[in-house]
């Protein structure tokens, strides 16, 4: 993402660090995107120091931000015993390299990671293979070239791609002084994003699976049904008992009403599974000629993330049997 010319100018955010509650902190990272002006971090006491989920992206000043955040409340880098990361978008992985190198602390993460890591690993290729999904969906030529020029020019956001030491998997816990975290397989956003849930004090780091204002993303392509693997992942936290009372989110201040974040989140993917089967009942349409019906009739020519939201419950619909996809360049929907 980056801004349009014609956009103010806004001034970036600072690392900032602040107290939860004793013995865990928020580290509020800055973004250089527009509408998503900064990421969290958390900061868990554990022993002589600290665990840390998740890490920021990786830019020119972002380690700086880092231990600015730490210094505000009394901690450094080097305080850093492992990483986890909830899942391995570029704002929660992307200087976990950065880190490990500093610190010879390990990193946890699930194996699922190629969907970033892979991009990070080989951008020309995640370019060719986004423009030509692009393609496939109707976006017109001149929006692909504009677009292909815009993405050259954006850093991939990740220090430089590392493995996991450990595959953060269901059954694997995160010891810290405020007991042990277990591990919540939280598919949809991306295919690698788990939630952590300390069950005794019923706080749940819900990364980008549970945000403060209700915003969906799913990753396309890597996974049979984005939409409903996300729905599930809900069905998930719903069901955890007992029930989580705080929720430490990617993008937000921690809040504590996870019932109703979860409800709205499902109201709004039926909202919009809805509206899409609705824009193909009478006549076969591109995803791209879906996207108003689904996002509103300004934002056809809106930004890429909203073209990938509509191919997943494009997709959701197919495997649920109400669409089907007629082949052709484009490839148009249908409803069955």
């Amino acid at each position: 993402m980056s801004p349009s010319m014609s956009q103010p100018v806004r001034k970036r955010e600072l690392g900032r660090g602040e107290r939860v509650l004793g013995g865990l902190w928020r580290l509020r990272l800055p973004l250089p995107w527009p509408g998503v002006p900064h990421c969290n971090a958390w900061a868990i006491r554990a022993g002589d120091g600290i665990v840390l989920v998740d890490t920021g992206l990786h830019e020119s000043d972002s380690f700086a931000q880092l231990e600015r955040a730490l210094a505000q409340v009394n901690l450094s880098v080097d305080d850093i015993r492992l990483v986890v990361c909830t899942h391995a978008h570029s704002d929660h992985y992307g200087q976990a390299a950065t880190i490990v190198d500093r610190t010879g602390a390990e990193l946890w993460m699930h194996p699922n990671h190629q969907h970033a890591t892979g991009s990070a690993e080989d951008p020309a290729h995640a370019l060719a293979r986004r423009l030509e999904v692009g393609r496939q969906s109707g976006v017109p030529e001149l929006a692909l070239r504009r677009y292909a020029e815009m993405a050259k020019e954006q850093p991939p956001g990740i220090a430089r791609v590392i493995d996991p030491d450990l595959a953060l998997l269901p059954g694997i816990e995160v010891a810290t002084d405020l007991g042990d975290w277990s591990v919540i397989e939280t598919p949809g956003h991306a295919p690698s994003h788990v939630c952590l849930y300390q069950p005794e004090r019923r706080i749940l780091l819900s990364g980008d699976h549970l945000l403060g204002r209700i915003s969906l993303y799913f990753d396309y392509g890597w996974t049979p049904d984005p939409v409903g693997e996300f729905l599930r992942s809900l069905d998930a936290i719903e069901a955890l008992d007992p029930q989580p009372r705080l929720c430490l989110a990617g993008h937000a201040r921690p809040f504590t009403d996870v019932q109703a974040h979860i409800d709205a989140n499902r109201e709004l993917v039926a909202h919009r599974v809805a509206a899409a089967a609705v824009a193909i009942e009478g006549r076969p349409l591109t995803a791209y000629e879906v996207v108003p019906y689904v996002h509103g009739p300004e934002q056809i020519h809106a930004a890429a993330w909203l073209l990938t939201e509509t191919l997943c419950y494009l997709r959701h619909l197919e495997v649920i049997g109400a669409a089907r996809r007629e082949p052709g360049d484009p490839e148009r929907w249908v409803a069955v």
